[in-house]
């Protein structure tokens, strides 16, 4: 890729930054601290300008606790012990599954032969919101199970608090952040309980604005965010 950059584009310098990357320096910039990007998936990325530290992002089958296909896999699952009238079911999930994919009984093969399953998953996430919203029980403590793994996430990527210094700060970013109050609210009170000494922050902007940053950084030489072969990596930079 950068040898084809610098044939068609001219392009001389360059950095190859992973999303997750971008949509850290989006919502803080070029410093300490950790985000957490939320969306069908969820990946923690954080940083003490030395090296970074991952959490999570490992896919719907193995991880993304938290994420958006999480959340509608643990919507899908309380309709389900509904209609089957098992402990842990939710009459109010179980409507709103069948409002959006037709009777219980035909939901695996609408869902199992799908490329997209995560994203299908996902699409459920909002009604287990609504139905939260509404007062069921069952959908508010999947949306507190799910901030309770954000935060984990965080907690276990943020860097340190060190004497002296700002406070590492933490922010989210992505989709998922659209549900709202329902998993806002326990999200904030998870992340106050797990990280006492971050400060809890709004993103300044979004990947994009990361990419902008992170690129304008390197053409001033003042890309202050560490180097990483699969996080951010530098070509030019290789072999000094």
């Amino acid at each position: 890729l950068p040898a084809a950059l610098a044939e068609s584009l001219g392009v001389t310098r360059l950095a190859l930054a992973a999303d997750a990357v971008t949509a850290f320096a989006g919502a803080l910039g070029q410093r300490p601290g950790a985000v957490v990007a939320a969306g069908t998936g969820l990946i923690a990325l954080g940083t003490d300008l030395t090296a970074w530290q991952r959490a999570d992002g490992w896919g719907h089958l193995l991880g993304d606790s938290g994420g958006g296909a999480w959340i509608g896999r643990a919507g899908l699952d309380a309709a389900l012990r509904a209609h089957d009238g098992r402990r842990g079911g939710s009459a109010a999930l179980l409507a709103a599954m069948e409002s959006v994919f037709g009777p219980a009984q035909e939901l695996p093969a609408q869902l199992y032969p799908r490329i997209d399953r995560p994203a299908v998953l996902a699409s459920f996430a909002p009604e287990v919101a609504r139905c939260a919203t509404a007062g069921d029980e069952v959908a508010a403590g999947i949306l507190a199970r799910a901030a309770g793994h954000i935060a984990e996430s965080a907690s276990a990527v943020c860097p340190p608090a060190v004497v002296g210094a700002e406070a590492p700060q933490v922010a989210l970013t992505g989709g998922l952040l659209k549900m709202g109050d329902p998993l806002l609210v326990p999200l904030r009170a998870e992340l106050a309980a797990q990280l006492p000494s971050a400060r809890q922050v709004a993103a300044a902007g979004d990947p994009l604005d990361g990419a902008l940053l992170i690129a304008t950084a390197l053409a001033q030489d003042a890309l202050r965010l560490p180097r990483h072969p699969t996080l951010l990596y530098v070509p030019a930079e290789q072999g000094r």
